[in-house]
């Protein structure tokens, strides 16, 4: 996701402050991972360099000066050309399980314990997704169905390798 897009969508609403975006982020998109608020202000700070958004109204403070934040019309394109184009497939054509399996192969080690542990570690996961979904939230839901279908077919996958197991080491030590 890219943070800089996502404040402009947000600011659409109307100006907010730093703190303000940075809750609505977090509140919306970043449960697993909240923004720093270094990285709030410098995607700010950028937004404003590029002309997608201003400072709207500037408000004394017991410390700093607090910045209301507005997004500009060339912000309003930017975000409707952000939205309009979709985003690339991951193809996932050389991950880091199949890189583990081959290694695994290739010196000796049980590929299959590997396939295991990794099959455990998937529906530990998806048993605590599956968890978070009974929550009343529509977006927490529909988040955790994104990553349980993305775990559903690695687990086709991990199934498909250890069925094949035999015939892939045959091929990496040939």
């Amino acid at each position: 996701m890219t943070i800089g897009q996502t404040f402009l969508g947000l600011l659409e609403a109307g100006p907010r402050h730093g703190y303000d975006l940075k809750r609505s982020y977090d509140e919306r998109f970043g449960q697993a991972r909240p923004l720093p608020f270094g990285q709030v202000y410098a995607t700010l700070s950028r937004l404003l360099r590029s002309g997608l958004v201003e400072v709207d109204a500037v408000e004394p403070g017991g410390g700093p000066e607090r910045k209301r934040y507005a997004i500009t019309h060339a912000g309003v394109t930017d975000v409707a050309r952000w939205l309009s184009v979709p985003e690339k497939p991951d193809a996932y054509l050389q991950s880091v399980l199949y890189t583990k399996v081959v290694l695994a192969l290739l010196t000796g080690r049980s590929a299959a314990d590997l396939l295991d542990v990794q099959r455990a570690e998937h529906l530990r996961m998806m048993r605590e997704l599956t968890r978070r979904k009974s929550a009343d939230d529509l977006a927490e839901q529909l988040i955790c169905d994104h990553a349980l279908f993305h775990l559903e077919a690695d687990l086709r996958w991990l199934e498909l390798t250890a069925a094949r197991l035999d015939e892939l080491a045959a091929r990496v030590k040939a």
